[in-house]
């Protein structure tokens, strides 16, 4: 079954991670490395009411780390991890993330 991860900023931005070779990432672990990053990262919860769901975390923590964290060679094991991480808390092969539009697609 294919495997991809991208986060776009816009169609002249977009960074797809193939992860069929990937060791995959448990649930749990997924939330934990999630967590962590939203944390260290300083993200704000997207919506008002203060409620963090799964899919805005991924999308916040993509903000927060800023495209150089998807675009940079030296970046690139972060952001493996963190589309390990996208695609095992969201229980899709496939996860989509529009970083201007704020939104997940499958």
């Amino acid at each position: 079954m294919h495997s991809e991860v991208s986060v776009s900023w816009g169609e002249a931005a977009i960074y797809r991670f193939d992860l069929e070779e990937q060791p995959p990432m448990t649930h749990e672990a997924a939330r934990a490395w999630l967590d962590e990053q939203f944390v260290a990262l300083e993200c704000e919860p997207i919506r008002a009411s203060g409620k963090v769901l799964m899919a805005d975390k991924v999308v916040a923590v993509a903000q927060g780390a800023g495209q150089d964290k998807f675009a940079l060679p030296e970046n690139h094991a972060w952001a493996l991890a963190f589309a390990s991480a996208a695609k095992a808390a969201l229980g899709k092969p496939v996860v989509r993330v529009d970083v201007p539009a704020l939104a997940i697609g499958y």
